[in-house]
């Protein structure tokens, strides 16, 4: 009996190995067939996205030039160009103010919209449409609809203020007033988004917290101040972080509706970035603006999540 019972202790630890080695070979097993699943999208995203970010990198050191096969090497001196070229920083300013102007319109608007709709009002689900709608339509139709009501003479917003006895206003023609333009046209094409993300946050606020408030006297100002808006704080971040990165990539509505004037006063950096490539041909230097927007628009957003992150702490 002794010797049996030493030699099942002695069997003890090879048979903890041998489960240890199947769990491995198991684990192993479950990694392979994670890969093989991982490995097409990997591939794809290798080819069209890391490739093309490297090589692009890559071009802006050379004279890139299309259709002339100019490849001639050039060291920093397309970036040392930049610095110096006033188009770059006046593009990127009007980008800037784009921002500035249109992001808080953005997050008040689409706050303001979501607290109307999650009230108990009739319709309630027609208002939801209405309001998310345009933000599904092309950015194609969206300014060929509002270049109509922006035209002069026979567009219907100036129809409209010279029918109250107004001036009608130069809303594409100047320079002071183009970039207003554009943010209007922005904030009635994209506020829907926002609008939406609000409304999904307020309805997981609980309705308890609301009955208490009420119990205790708090009016509908101050269920909104102190209970609505500080618990809408995550969505309120979410909402400013996408919409500063996505208002900085403005082009498509500035290069379709105004073609970046009167006299440049809309053109974006992306825009210039575009006809710097595209229209001069010179793709290195195009890449080489690209390149350092990415680093504005990268330094942008970490700054961006670490003061959230370090409000979040401090709470």
């Amino acid at each position: 009996m002794a010797d049996v019972s030493l030699k099942e202790g002695l069997n003890v630890p090879a048979q903890q190995q041998r489960v240890a080695e199947a769990r491995r070979r198991n684990r192993w097993r479950t990694n392979l067939v994670g890969l093989g699943f991982v490995l097409p999208f990997l591939i794809v995203y290798a080819i069209f996205v890391i490739w093309p970010i490297i090589f692009g990198f890559r071009m802006s050191f050379f004279n890139w030039t299309i259709g002339k096969g100019g490849t001639q090497f050039l060291g920093i001196a397309n970036y040392q160009e930049l610095f110096g070229d006033a188009a770059v920083w006046s593009s990127l300013w009007n980008t800037i103010l784009f921002t500035i102007i249109s992001t808080p319109l953005l997050v008040v608007i689409a706050l303001i919209l979501a607290l109307l709709v999650n009230r108990a009002i009739p319709a309630q689900g027609l208002f939801r449409t209405i309001f998310f709608a345009p933000f599904v339509l092309p950015v194609s139709v969206v300014t060929i609809i509002w270049g109509w009501l922006y035209q002069p003479g026979f567009g219907l917003i100036n129809g409209a203020l010279t029918s109250l006895g107004l001036q009608e206003v130069p809303w594409l023609s100047d320079t002071h007033i183009a970039m207003l333009s554009v943010v209007i046209l922005t904030v009635w094409w994209t506020v829907g988004f926002n609008f939406v993300l609000y409304l999904a946050g307020m309805q997981q606020i609980s309705r308890e917290l609301y009955e208490a408030a009420n119990i205790d006297g708090a009016g509908s100002w101050a269920r909104i101040r102190w209970i609505t808006i500080p618990l809408l704080n995550r969505f309120t971040a979410l909402i400013v972080i996408l919409q500063v990165i996505a208002s900085l990539q403005l082009f498509t509505q500035t290069y379709l509706l105004t073609a970046g004037g009167p006299n440049y006063s809309t053109r974006s950096i992306i825009q210039y970035i575009y006809e710097s490539g595209f229209t001069s041909f010179r793709m290195g230097y195009a890449s080489a603006i690209s390149y350092v927007f990415f680093i504005i628009i990268l330094l942008v957003s970490v700054i961006q999540f670490v003061l959230y992150s370090r409000e979040q702490k401090e709470k």
